[in-house]
């Protein structure tokens, strides 16, 4: 059986939500498995803070994973850059699924646009 590590490069096809989110819950497991809280369940109305108790720094962290895993196409200080402190604070596993599903998909429009 052959596993997918975070960093290995994003899919040719578009990934959809339910793949996204397996994505980011497993890089959020293996940031919650260092300060013991790998048994959280993460599901779409996760919220990062409320749920997962995460800081700044651990968002700083997930932006670098994600982008290790995605590449420039997601650029999560982008996504927040756009939102209120309430926005962030409130901020849900789902809705950094939906971001990343667009940006994907933005990106393949692109690429298929360029060809």
């Amino acid at each position: 059986m052959t596993t997918v590590e975070p960093t290995a490069p994003a899919p040719a096809t578009t990934p959809d939500a339910p793949a996204v989110l397996a994505d980011v819950a497993g890089m959020l497991r293996t940031m919650l498995d260092e300060d013991g809280l790998d048994d959280i369940e993460v599901a779409m109305d996760t919220r990062f803070t409320d749920d997962l108790e995460l800081e700044s720094i651990d968002l700083v962290t997930l932006a670098g994973t994600l982008q290790d895993r995605y590449g420039q196409e997601v650029n999560f200080a982008e996504f927040v850059a756009d939102l209120e402190l309430d926005e962030i604070i409130g901020l849900t596993v789902g809705q950094l699924v939906q971001y990343i599903v667009r940006c994907l998909s933005t990106a393949q429009v692109r690429a298929v646009e360029g060809s």
